[in-house]
């Protein structure tokens, strides 16, 4: 991601990020009857966010591929791991709020 960010894109980030991780695991969770489907798949999401390997190199070439993407993930600025890190945040309230939906007795979630 990187470069030099202002303090308001850094919070206009982090709010997409919660929001549009929010509503995906909402969705996801809702269709598929799993609560914490969104958070369990979030870190390959940031894996292929981060990363610039093709994923048929994890399998064919593990020990560089992987390398690379320790490499990525030291190598990330704060700002990103903020903007990450809110993802997971909306991606886990997605799945404390189907919770929540369905010890009210709303059967459709």
């Amino acid at each position: 991601m990187g470069g030099d960010i202002s303090i308001i894109q850094l919070v206009l980030s982090v709010l997409i990020f919660i929001v549009m991780f929010f509503g995906i695991g909402f969705l996801l969770n809702m269709l598929l009857r799993v609560t914490w489907f969104m958070a369990i798949i979030y870190p390959i999401i940031v894996i292929l966010i981060i990363d610039k390997i093709k994923f048929m190199d994890y399998i064919f070439d593990p020990s560089n591929s992987f390398s690379q993407l320790g490499e990525r993930l030291i190598n990330l600025q704060t700002a990103d791991l903020i903007i990450l890190t809110s993802g997971l945040v909306g991606a886990i309230i997605s799945g404390v709020v189907i919770k929540g939906l369905r010890r009210n007795g709303y059967q459709m979630f």
